[in-house]
């Protein structure tokens, strides 16, 4: 007997099943608004055909775009939508590697970079990790949990834990990475976290890419206050 108990699981399927369209929502996941002609250069595709496929996962509520002048800017729907194109990556066979160019951007991707909004790749595990470790979250069947003296070390860096708790999303999920197997800190604490060490320094986005780069002052606070050695 044929269910239909959530029909639009298959046209959310097809729209990220397309290629060209995966290699774009894989850009978005830098979470950042990004041009339809940059992000078809990224997809390889022409620009007519990058603005096809844009409007295909608008209309499925999948992406959405901020207009600016003449031109649209699109980025991803949200958290929900960016960890499951994380899970996605994570169960997909790895890239071919034909170029010492990919060599190099793949080497950075699964070093360091964004997973929407928060700190993704071995440096992201590593902190997760970390702060394990310390007693500073304990993990949880849905996620992750702040300890009593995490929210002391929370408070040190000048997050607020309470006023993090209040937004309207998932608090500190566990996070599949997708380069890594293992899991690192998202919701909205990771989204906190790592905006905090952008707002240090210790952090700086890479143009064009989901990459991060840690400063040198990023290595030397990460090691003091993390005991991570990068």
């Amino acid at each position: 007997m044929r269910t239909n108990s959530n029909p639009n699981v298959a046209l959310i399927a097809s729209l990220v099943s397309e290629p060209s369209r995966a290699a774009m929502l894989t850009a978005l996941l830098d979470g950042r608004f990004h041009p339809a002609s940059e992000l078809a250069n990224m997809a390889g595709i022409k620009p007519q055909t990058a603005s096809f496929h844009l409007a295909k996962m608008v209309e499925g509520n999948v992406i959405v775009f901020e207009k600016h002048g003449r031109h649209r800017y699109y980025g991803i729907r949200d958290s929900t939508v960016a960890q499951t194109m994380e899970s996605l990556l994570a169960l997909a066979p790895p890239v071919e590697i034909k170029s010492l160019r990919q060599a190099t951007e793949d080497q950075a991707i699964r070093w360091a970079r964004t997973c929407y909004d928060h700190l993704a790749g071995n440096v992201g595990v590593q902190l997760t990790d970390s702060m394990k470790q310390r007693g500073i979250i304990q993990e949880t069947t849905e996620g992750f949990a702040v300890t009593e003296s995490g929210e002391a070390f929370f408070e040190s860096l000048q997050i607020n834990i309470a006023q993090v708790k209040k937004k309207r999303r998932s608090f500190s999920h566990k996070c599949l990475d997708w380069s890594e197997r293992r899991h690192h800190l998202g919701g909205a604490l990771g989204n906190a976290l790592l905006d905090r060490l952008v707002e240090l320094q210790w952090v700086q986005r890479v143009p064009k890419t989901r990459a991060v780069s840690i400063t040198s002052e990023g290595k030397q606070g990460l090691k003091e206050t993390f005991s991570v050695d990068i």
